[in-house]
């Protein structure tokens, strides 16, 4: 499991996907629910404390020799074993490739672990924009790094300019003019940019769902705060010309075990988790979580559980973990037309 194996590591730089980050994060918080009622509140009160501390060293104020005494009792009983998953060398952790919730990124902070998301693409040459240890905005993909312009279209398409924009496709001259134009990359990413500069991505504009009442949807914020659930691997949001909207999840392998003990599975219907009726309402409660976060229009109305997680090697994710929403739709369509039935 990854979160043993960094810790074996040891590393001093941290870059990773996402899906990485969010496996730490439900590791340890689910470590946490499975300890007693005393234990998940002293977790808390660390957690808390250690947001106080870093917004107090960032609007620079001085530190109390109370507010010292408690936080260095929160790193001791909490903050530093979180630390501790990454290992003890650990120096710097970056994020990029997809987006990752701003809660995963604060909680990490609160505990001492300062994850950097970036942006940027292939025809980019790597990064375009990039949050920094001294300027950083959680939510955001940072300020653009020197040299990279930013400009958001009329439609809210996020453009690059700049010497690390490519030139072209090789021998394709259709997508280099549908990509390039006055200059400028049209990324497909939908975004926009606050006062001080950081740019913030909101979704992929080919993925937009259009709903059947002409609401404009992005299902990466939502499939994202679904991940974020302890049991659940993989989330892929429908509903484009639907009333509502429906997902497939997939159980997380790692946690298969102890969802199977949660939920009080005997030996023979572990094989079939995601057909257990505990299982099931497991994942509505999460699912019902997640929904009071959103918009009305934006909710899960139903859901169905995939038998198996999605993988690479059956051409379901990408190697950066993203969901080749296209494959997914074509080969579990019918899952999803049951859902609207």
């Amino acid at each position: 499991m990854i979160v043993a194996e960094l810790a074996e590591a040891r590393p001093t730089h941290f870059p990773s996907v996402p899906r990485i980050f969010e496996k730490i994060h439900s590791a340890v918080l689910g470590g946490v629910q499975e300890q007693g009622r005393v234990k998940r509140l002293v977790f808390a009160w660390a957690v808390a404390e250690g947001r106080r501390a870093r917004a107090r060293e960032r609007a620079l104020k001085p530190t109390g020799a109370t507010d010292r005494r408690r936080h260095d009792l929160a790193d001791r009983l909490v903050l530093s074993k979180v630390r501790g998953v990454f290992g003890a060398d650990l120096r710097l952790a970056l994020s990029g490739a997809a987006p990752i919730g701003s809660e995963i990124l604060e909680f990490f902070d609160a505990c001492g672990v300062l994850v950097l998301e970036g942006y940027g693409l292939t025809e980019t040459c790597a990064a375009s924009t990039l949050n920094t240890r001294r300027a950083h905005r959680f939510g955001t993909v940072g300020r653009p790094l020197p040299g990279t312009e930013v400009r958001i279209a009329a439609d809210g398409e996020l453009l690059l300019r700049g010497p690390h924009v490519f030139a072209g496709y090789h021998r394709d001259d259709q997508a280099t003019s549908e990509t390039l134009a006055g200059g400028r990359l049209y990324t497909g990413d939908l975004g926009s940019v606050d006062a001080d500069g950081f740019v913030r991505i909101t979704g992929r504009k080919k993925e937009l769902i259009i709903t059947s009442s002409g609401k404009n949807i992005s299902p990466t914020n939502i499939e994202e705060l679904l991940r974020e659930t302890r049991w659940i691997a993989q989330a892929v949001v429908f509903g484009d010309k639907r009333s509502y909207l429906v997902a497939l999840l997939t159980l997380d392998p790692d946690e298969a075990t102890k969802l199977a003990e949660h939920v009080g599975a005997t030996a023979d219907e572990r094989d079939a988790l995601s057909r257990h009726p505990a299982v099931r309402a497991e994942l509505q409660a999460a699912v019902d979580a997640v929904n009071e976060r959103l918009a009305r229009i934006e909710q899960i109305k139903r859901f169905t559980i995939l038998d198996h997680d999605l993988s690479q090697s059956a051409g379901e994710l990408t190697p950066t973990l993203k969901i080749k929403r296209g494959v997914i739709a074509g080969r579990y369509g019918d899952r999803v037309d049951e859902l609207y039935a």
